[in-house]
């Protein structure tokens, strides 16, 4: 369940009441990538205390946009906007700590200012603080504190929260098994284009379980996952198409996302065994169906 993200909004978010213009132009400039002269304006206004300055000035460096990539400035800029309560620096100050970008990782300073930036309402830091209490660094898990952080992301639409939380209602792992709840949430979260979800969704809705049984409906789900690039939803629809199960029995079709799948790691030799009947001309077929697949682009950040 380990994901972690980054974005310029978020580092930008939530800043002071005040909003001059002249700021507000490093941001359009920092969008348009003209970093040299965000930086310049960014730093007049760092050179006043503005937190959303010190922010800007950390991504820049973080990422090396217009300057040579320097942990150590990013880190001390977002230390700068962090002390003044900035929850985007905040975030990222966390996920640097927590990434090895400081060194060793260190679960304890980045479950500290996550939380901060948590409690500032920012719905990633919320995601990656659950996160991190599903004992994804190396700490002992937190499953309670893990299902209230990924509640909170998800209470904004956060699709990987969603979907997180939806595994821990299926687990029962810090809240009370409810398989209703888990695919509840895996739709939620499926619904914004998260490809997990969607596989997920669908394999609820194909055994029926939290959800009323209809094998064509989930066989869509999990097709929306495998056209993706989700290999496990690959695998499967590989295998509806073989058995006729919610679409229309097609070998090469299976064939085709068997291909893909094994491709990914995702080999299947009972799968291999029940399509070996094929004609060469089947299998040439498939053939080209893989190699003429190109996975979409999931609408969230995977």
């Amino acid at each position: 369940m380990k994901r972690l993200s980054l974005a310029l909004a978020l580092l930008l978010a939530a800043a002071p009441a005040r909003a001059e213009a002249p700021f507000e132009d490093a941001v359009a400039l920092y969008e348009n990538g003209d970093f040299d002269a965000a930086r310049e304006i960014a730093r007049e206004w760092a050179a006043k205390d503005d937190p959303r300055a010190m922010a800007m000035l950390g991504a820049l460096y973080l990422k090396g946009h217009g300057v040579a990539a320097d942990v150590q400035q990013a880190k001390t800029w977002f230390e700068k906007a962090a002390a003044k309560g900035h929850p985007g620096a905040q975030f990222s100050l966390g996920l640097m700590y927590l990434d090895g970008s400081l060194g060793t990782p260190d679960p304890e300073e980045g479950g500290k200012w996550l939380a901060q930036a948590a409690d500032g309402g920012n719905p990633d830091a919320q995601f990656n603080l659950g996160v991190l209490f599903t004992g994804a660094y190396g700490n002992a898990p937190d499953w309670k504190q893990a299902v209230d952080a990924f509640s909170k992301a998800a209470a904004q639409n956060h699709a990987r929260a969603q979907y997180n939380l939806g595994l821990l209602y299926l687990d029962g792992k810090g809240v009370e098994k409810n398989v209703e709840t888990a695919t509840d949430w895996f739709s939620r979260a499926a619904m914004q284009g998260l490809p997990d979800a969607a596989l997920d969704y669908g394999i609820q809705i194909v055994r029926g379980e939290g959800v009323q049984k209809d094998e064509a409906l989930g066989a869509k789900w999990i097709l929306v996952a495998a056209e993706h690039g989700q290999p496990i939803a690959q695998n499967r629809i590989a295998r509806l198409y073989a058995a006729g199960r919610g679409v229309t029995q097609d070998a090469v079709e299976a064939q085709k996302w068997n291909i893909l799948a094994s491709a990914q790691g995702r080999a299947d030799a009972s799968l291999d065994d029940m399509l070996k009947s094929l004609t060469p001309e089947q299998k040439a077929e498939a053939e080209a169906r893989a190699k003429a697949f190109a996975p979409k682009v999931p609408k969230v950040a995977e």
